[in-house]
């Protein structure tokens, strides 16, 4: 008998979902309600992302997180959805750096020279593309990542940079 479902319904402390109803063991959580993103809430997040598969994902962990992203195609999309006097600065620009519609190693560079270091500059590439991950570093992204890890880190991602410094708690100091 193939039993190779279990694997999949494993909690991390070994116990079985649903399947073992009557054991007497838990259901798993459900899926968080996805939050209610008001249309006036500035934007936090721009993307530079046109492949199928990460735009799908992104919008649907944007959504069940209450997250505004915003898809781009060029950073004058970028410089007129800030404001006429810049003072919506994305916190976090994400770029796909295998779209060669937004020309990233062209691209980056110009966001990273009018946005300075208030302005987190992700791009996400193949794990086997080194030269191209070494390239989008020099040309001024901050962080580089493999998909599967910007795939598999998204949520935390996007929650980090989705809030205003201004409504992060403050840290006490230690006396």
């Amino acid at each position: 008998m193939d039993h190779s479902y279990r694997a999949v319904l494993q909690e991390h402390d070994g116990n079985t979902h649903s399947l073992d109803r009557g054991r007497g063991k838990p259901f798993p959580p459900p899926d968080p309600v996805p939050q209610v993103i008001p249309a006036d809430a500035p934007t936090r997040i721009y993307a530079f992302v046109d492949d199928l598969f990460f735009l799908a994902k992104i919008t649907e962990t944007a959504r069940k997180l209450g997250v505004k992203v915003e898809f781009v195609k060029t950073e004058k999309d970028v410089f007129e959805r800030m404001g006429e006097e810049g003072n919506d600065k994305p916190s976090l620009i994400i770029v796909d750096l295998n779209n060669l519609n937004a020309k990233p190693l062209t691209v980056i560079p110009k966001l990273k020279s009018k946005l300075k270091k208030d302005t987190n500059i992700l791009g996400f590439v193949s794990h086997v593309q080194g030269e191209l991950k070494l390239k989008a570093t020099e040309a001024g992204c901050d962080v580089v990542l493999p998909r599967s890890a910007f795939s598999q880190n998204l949520a935390q991602l996007l929650r980090r940079h989705a809030v205003q410094e201004e409504e992060l708690p403050e840290h006490k100091q230690p006396n």
